[in-house]
């Protein structure tokens, strides 16, 4: 953890991306998309894949309290989804920029809910592709990922993307 501002400056880095790469994800979804079905019937709807990132963000935030609570979502529409979701990310986020004391690990934080989010994203990047309207391929080590830019309508134009 060699950033500046030490665990908690790292974890908002992992937030951010979380938040950019979800965004990416999301935007320009077209409509209909949230109800996308695979031939799978137990696999789930993107607005039932957002509806487990808002779950993951609740839960990350709740560990990081101190009292730690999982619930399982019923997703709601795409759109309330996607906005549950990136409220969860901003309350995280305006957690750890805080002074309130981080009361879990760091390291779990990222190997458990939020690498899990990371997951939950490539499966939406996925998802848009078989519904033909795939996300366009992006360096992200270029990608400006800023910390505490964590809204969907707060990051940046792609640096460099590619089809």
């Amino acid at each position: 953890m060699s950033t500046p501002e030490g665990a908690r400056g790292w974890l908002r880095h992992c937030v951010a991306t979380v938040a950019y790469r979800a965004g990416k994800a999301i935007r320009g979804a077209p409509a209909g998309f949230g109800e996308f079905r695979l031939a799978d019937p137990a696999a789930m709807t993107p607005a039932g894949i957002v509806a487990h990132m808002g779950d993951l963000m609740e839960w990350t935030l709740s560990m990081a309290e101190g009292r730690e609570r999982w619930l399982s979502s019923t997703p709601g529409s795409w759109d309330a989804e996607v906005r549950r979701f990136f409220a969860g990310v901003a309350a995280l986020d305006a957690h750890l920029a805080s002074d309130a004391p981080l009361r879990a690990a760091p390291e779990r934080l990222l190997q458990g809910p939020l690498a899990d989010a990371l997951t939950h994203v490539g499966q939406l990047a996925t998802r848009r592709r078989l519904a033909g309207a795939p996300v366009r391929a992006e360096n992200y080590y270029v990608a400006e990922i800023t910390v505490g830019r964590v809204g969907l309508d707060d990051q940046v134009p792609p640096a460099r993307e590619r089809d």
